[in-house]
């Protein structure tokens, strides 16, 4: 009878998702976009690094829709498969950081007292840096590369999370099935991990998804510094980096990648819409 009503719950939020013009929207968009990068070998009209030094900074033409950068390497193929590298940052940097966060603010939350004391003052000094300092610290700490990038971006989520969990842990403390748990000598993990978050983790789920939105761009900003992705691998933020030397001459090696991430984010951030309004249980019937 419980997983039929998980099941129903979860079909009633994937039908008012669907029923949000906005997510709809959203989700066509970033599907697209993602097969499209999943499907690069078979899309692309170009290989990932092939050169043709006959054709250097061309602009969009019938044969290269995009255009070719300084070493004749189609723009748009290029997209494609840095596509996934970009996507593949957000996503992971976003669900490690919700998570850490998760893990923390359940153990704040349903132990209290000092555990709950200490862990939130550190997370106040935490949440006090900025999140991206914060990235550039750990990314020059610990080097440009992808997993380097992922850690530093997953770091920034982490206040986030905690906060956000602790918050529905403690509206959920004194409910009534917490103290049957107790009552039969359920071990405290098991009263966290079975009982308390699959009854909050609505807030989290909403949070990573906005939050991939959000690292998909600072991991852009990384490698355009020089801290995230390099050059040669075509990531988003890679790519505008290798082409802002030209980008008054050849402005548009830096419009379609931006164009992508703002597309990518937009997408990301009307399903993130959706999502919440969707599991809101506020505005359920």
């Amino acid at each position: 009878m419980k997983n039929e009503k998980r099941t129903s719950l979860f079909a009633e939020t994937i039908q008012r998702i669907w029923a949000n013009i906005g997510a709809r929207a959203g989700l066509v968009l970033l599907g697209i976009i993602v097969l499209a990068c999943i499907f690069a070998p078979l899309i692309a009209p170009y290989g990932l690094n092939e050169m043709d030094l006959s054709n250097m900074f061309k602009g969009p033409s019938a044969k290269h829709i995009f255009g070719t950068d300084g070493m004749g390497r189609d723009l748009f193929s290029r997209l494609l498969y840095g596509g996934r590298y970009s996507l593949a940052l957000g996503i992971c940097a976003a669900i490690a950081g919700s998570a850490i966060g998760t893990i923390i603010g359940s153990i704040a939350g349903y132990f209290g007292g000092k555990v709950e004391t200490i862990i939130m003052r550190f997370m106040d000094i935490w949440s006090s840096l900025p999140s991206m300092l914060l990235c550039i610290l750990i990314s020059a700490v610990l080097g440009a590369g992808f997993f380097n990038t992922v850690l530093a971006l997953s770091v920034g989520n982490v206040p986030i999370g905690v906060r956000l969990i602790r918050g529905q842990i403690l509206s959920e403390r004194s409910k009534e099935y917490l103290e049957a748990a107790e009552s039969i000598n359920c071990s405290k993990i098991s009263i966290m991990f079975r009982h308390l978050l699959p009854n909050v983790i609505s807030p989290i789920i909403v949070d990573a998804t906005m939050g991939i939105g959000m690292t998909i761009t600072m991991a852009a900003a990384l490698s355009y510094i020089g801290l995230g992705v390099q050059p040669p691998t075509p990531e988003w933020g890679a790519m505008l980096a290798d082409a802002r030397t030209h980008i008054l001459n050849y402005p548009y090696l830096i419009m379609f990648p931006g164009l992508f991430i703002a597309l990518t984010v937009t997408a990301i951030n009307l399903i993130g819409d959706g999502l919440r309004d969707a599991m809101d249980p506020k505005l359920r019937k």
